[in-house]
């Protein structure tokens, strides 16, 4: 069959889709991976054909990252605030016209195209144009429901969602409806998620039921077209991973720091704080610079700045995780075992927090709050034999790694044969 897989966002948001399109590949079927231009040699080093599409995307994973922080701290800096947001929406305008006209090439004549979370219209409207199947590959439970925060009753987190879904849709019509007349279709009278289940795709949940209890309950009408089957990742061995594991085994286990592929704004004072932080409690650390350039930031030798780490083999080996709460990273630490604590600054990070303080395996704080004092108190609290406890006792209880990638690319197979069946 011919499958394409296509997703948006940084690299921790196309490798869901990446880990799902490798294994669809070893089965034998034509796949072809479509991706922002800047990550497509990391779909084409996972063995992946790949095409761009759209607009780098590292200045908008920024830009969201520079909104978030500043909202954060200074939610009066409206006059700031207003412009990002500006910008925010006519880059989406413009990446979704580009998306739009790459993927009406390349799914022409398709047995299947997938999409990611992050700007699935494009996709859902190729796939509405064409009449090809569609499936959406979510590492987050996007669609609404009530089990958004604990704190929040569930009749209330829905009608938030409910309203969130129509508001961002009345920002964006315009362009979208642009974009539809183009491939002949009418303008939308919905917003895309209603119309990509009222088209019975098939809505694949990419994180374990045990972090967002109930929902697969609250979702049972979706039963079938909405099914968990874990985190997918790819957990490849890098360069750095045995001199890594040697340092690691030099001494006692230590914290693992690492926020992601968005650059962090204070790289020098980041280290600091986890530096003396580290040193009050008598820890040693280790920082995955991810998308950070530490360059050659002091620090003391019981910390070590390491670029890209297999999670899989280094996390069991590490006392805790602190990061910045995506949810390949949870979940890496979840089955690793390991108490983690999330300094979060994008709006998904938060809710991942909240769970992990539900599971009693961590804690969650914003990281543009984060001092030096907080972050003492925050790992003191991790560190508590009960955390350890606690999620040594849930990492069997998760998918393994394995499982979830058979289980995504199973239900991918057979609902493409079902449509083609039909």
């Amino acid at each position: 069959m011919k499958l394409v897989l296509s997703s948006y966002g940084g690299r921790g948001d196309i490798e869901p889709a990446v880990v799902v399109g490798r294994e669809l590949l070893r089965r034998g079927h034509d796949v072809r991976m479509v991706v922002p231009p800047n990550l497509v040699a990391f779909a084409e080093a996972a063995g992946l054909p790949a095409v761009a599409y759209g607009l780098d995307s590292t200045a908008i994973l920024e830009l969201q990252w520079k909104y978030f922080t500043l909202y954060g701290r200074t939610p009066w800096k409206l006059k700031e605030l207003n412009r990002m947001a500006a910008e925010t929406a006519q880059f989406a305008e413009e990446c979704w016209a580009e998306m739009t006209k790459t993927l009406a090439v390349v799914a022409e004549g398709a047995d299947l195209l997938l999409t990611g979370l992050i700007f699935e219209q494009p996709a859902a409207n190729v796939a509405e144009a064409y009449d090809i199947p569609l499936v959406t590959l979510h590492y987050f439970p996007y669609r609404v429901h009530g089990q958004l925060m604990p704190i929040l009753p569930a009749p209330l987190s829905r009608i938030a969602m409910k309203v969130n879904e129509w508001t961002a849709w009345r920002g964006t019509r315009k362009g979208e409806d642009s974009q539809r007349r183009d491939l002949g279709l009418p303008n939308a009278s919905s917003p895309a998620p209603q119309r990509i289940a009222g088209r019975g795709s098939l809505e694949i949940q990419a994180y374990d039921e045990l972090v967002f209890p109930g929902l697969a309950s609250e979702w049972s009408q979706w039963a079938g077209e909405r099914p968990f089957v874990g985190a997918l990742a790819m957990a490849s061995p890098t360069d750095a991973d045995d001199e890594v594991a040697a340092w690691i085994a030099d001494g006692t286990p230590p914290i693992f720091f690492g926020f992601g592929s968005v650059p962090i704004g204070s790289p020098a004072n980041t280290i600091a704080m986890i530096d003396a932080a580290c040193t009050q409690l008598g820890e040693r650390a280790i920082v995955g610079a991810g998308g950070t350039d530490y360059g050659n930031v002091p620090h003391g030798d019981h910390v070590k700045v390491v670029g890209q780490v297999n999670y899989a083999t280094i996390f069991p080996t590490c006392r805790a995780v602190v990061h910045h709460g995506g949810s390949g990273t949870l979940a890496a630490c979840l089955r690793a075992g390991v108490p983690q604590l999330v300094l979060w600054t994008l709006p998904d990070q938060p809710f991942f927090a909240a769970q992990l303080k539900r599971l009693k395996v961590g804690a969650g704080r914003r990281f543009s709050t984060t001092t030096e004092k907080s972050l003492v108190k925050d790992l003191k609290r991790i560190l508590k034999p009960e955390y350890a406890a606690r999620a040594r006792e849930i990492a069997p209880q998760m998918m393994t790694r394995a499982d979830s990638v058979a289980a995504a690319a199973d239900r991918v197979e057979a609902f493409a044969r079902l449509k083609c069946r039909s």
